[in-house]
């Protein structure tokens, strides 16, 4: 068996377990129950998975023998569809909510023809093909876009964009169609302007990992070139099958792996822009440094398609660590959740990759919806620990240490250790597949906030005070490494009056703990008016001269990101 795919002792030492977890076995085995310490095959014939996994009391540290877990199912594709092929039609967003058409013109039998000079048979003008395109991945928003356009090189995009500036004609760039907060679909009829045919892999320097790609890429793919040559991308999210690393820039997406790596804003080293007015900017430069003048690719990582298109981009790879470990853990309160991530820090340094978490009621809708199965006892939170180094037995002896303080602390009640490839994709499932299992759940109103980390959990639980029996369920998860929390608070249906109680209530307590009413999906069409939450007024007239300056005539992605001037 490959050294990936073997169980390994908890402290990788000669003999096994400890001395100390050795000794504390028998004194353990009478007050645990027998399962504790026993194999366990998953529910799946021939899905039998081995991983390490343990159980604790508080201040009585211990190591069980291996336990399975049933029912994980691997990730799935954030692309596709959560609800039936009869799901009920989305309503229009110049419908839900109170927007006016700004003036541009309509697309005619004229600009058609034009389009099909400039993008010969990849002028889509039928409804059905049209359709989702339209929509959003939440289903919370539809366009009435007539034509979508599929561009292969930046040329053809500046050809595009120089017709429809000439032309006054918006347009709405589309990656993946991931976004969540209403930035990847037209609000009224602008034309789409898709990236999916803009694929190719430009470059990639073995030596120091730099990549160049063109902007529809999707990243999971880029992921799987850049692995074969032993680096990884150094994002990751739940979306990877379908996002698109143009959008994951444009939006300056977050992600899994942000605590290891960074912003985007560190590890994107150019770019390649179309302007409004069909320029071709290139900053596609791959160097570590270049300190001549302003950093104009900056403008456009977060911009969301409103200052110009972003077509192709160099960024920067890390190694493939050699390494990965993923634990599962079951915490009794958001204090040991805290005090957890702080233990982590101490104690794994620099080998501690990701450190995410999630409430019950997370948990609750995975297995109702999802049927996936804890693979430890019930908690009131968990946490999934990853932790990615270059040498196994180092990072082993530094994860060892740590989960037996966490146990003989009490911080953590339960948990469960994956090492290899397909145990570690399983237990990120049920981190991954929550945003999947909150559709299906019904309406989602969806937060995606910064705040003070003491502070995180907090508002989760004022709003389910507040809220009390309007909403089905309201639940808490995210990044806790990076400040992030994902309010999420499912209904029926969609209700004007729990939107009522929800807004601006949600931004006002973010703004009450200066904290962000974005962290990382982007601003799109949902909170383009709460940006002064987060933003003085100052900061504000400064964007919008910048997109009066690179985007006169407002074409590009409008209704998004700023507050829309009358």
């Amino acid at each position: 068996m490959s050294r990936r795919g073997r169980q390994r002792s908890p402290r990788c030492r000669p003999g096994g377990l400890s001395a100390r977890a050795r000794a504390m076995v028998p004194r353990l085995a009478s007050r645990w129950p027998v399962w504790l310490f026993q194999w366990r095959a998953a529910c799946t014939p021939g899905a039998f998975v081995q991983q390490r996994t343990w159980a604790g009391a508080s201040r009585t540290p211990s190591w069980g023998r291996l336990r399975g877990v049933a029912s994980i199912s691997p990730l799935v594709r954030r692309g596709s569809s959560s609800t039936s092929s009869q799901a009920p039609e989305v309503v229009l967003t110049c419908e839900r909510y109170p927007v006016r058409r700004l003036p541009f013109s309509t697309v005619s039998e004229e600009d058609l023809a034009a389009f099909e000079r400039i993008v010969p048979r990849r002028v889509i003008t039928d409804p059905e093909e049209l359709a989702a395109s339209n929509v959003d991945w939440l289903r919370t928003m539809r366009g009435c876009s007539k034509v979508l356009l599929k561009p292969r090189t930046s040329e053809e995009v500046s050809h595009i964009l120089r017709y429809c500036h000439e032309k006054n004609l918006a347009v709405n760039t589309q990656g993946g169609n991931t976004g969540l907060v209403g930035g990847s679909v037209p609000v009224f009829d602008e034309i789409i302007l898709s990236t999916a045919l803009m694929n190719q892999v430009i470059s990639f320097q073995d030596i120091s990992g730099i990549l160049v790609c063109q902007a529809g890429c999707i990243l999971e793919e880029l992921n799987r070139y850049v692995e074969e040559r032993d680096f990884i991308m150094p994002l990751d999210l739940g979306a990877k099958g379908s996002c698109h690393i143009g959008g994951n820039l444009a939006t300056n997406a977050g992600g899994l792996r942000f605590l290891r790596y960074g912003s985007l804003r560190g590890t994107v080293l150019g770019l390649e822009v179309v302007l409004a007015d069909g320029t071709i900017l290139n900053c596609l430069t791959s160097l570590r440094k270049d300190n001549t003048g302003y950093d104009l690719k900056q403008l456009f990582i977060g911009s969301e398609g409103t200052l110009g298109v972003i077509t192709a981009v160099s960024i920067l790879c890390p190694p493939k660590p050699r390494a990965v470990n993923v634990a599962f853990l079951g915490c009794p309160g958001f204090a040991e959740v805290l005090q957890t991530f702080s233990t982590c820090k101490r104690m794994l340094g620099e080998i501690l990759s990701a450190y995410e978490f999630m409430d019950a009621e997370c948990m609750q809708l995975v297995r109702q919806h999802l049927h996936l199965t804890s693979p430890v006892q019930e908690s009131p939170f968990y946490v999934l620990v990853e932790t990615s180094g270059s040498r196994m037995e180092h990072d082993d002896e530094k994860l060892s240490s740590f989960l037996e303080y966490a146990l003989g602390s009490g911080l953590v009640t339960d948990g469960t250790l994956a090492t290899d490839q397909r145990k570690i994709k399983m237990l990120w499932a049920l981190r991954e597949r929550i945003t999947e299992a909150l559709g299906r759940d019904g309406y989602v109103y969806k937060y995606d906030v910064s705040l003070p980390v003491d502070r995180l959990y907090d508002l989760v639980t004022d709003m389910r005070a507040r809220l009390g029996s309007k909403a089905k369920h309201v639940v808490g998860y995210g990044h806790l490494g990076d400040g992030n929390l994902h309010l999420n608070v499912t209904a029926e249906a969609f209700s004007p009056s729990l939107l009522g109680d929800l807004e601006p209530y949600v931004y006002e307590w973010t703004a009450g703990q200066r904290g962000s009413v974005s962290a990382e999906h982007g601003v799109g069409f949902k909170k383009q008016s709460v940006l002064g939450y987060s933003k003085p007024p100052e900061a504000l007239q400064l964007m919008q001269q910048l997109k009066a300056l690179l985007d006169p005539q407002g074409i590009l992605n409008p209704y998004k990101t700023l507050p829309t001037r009358a």
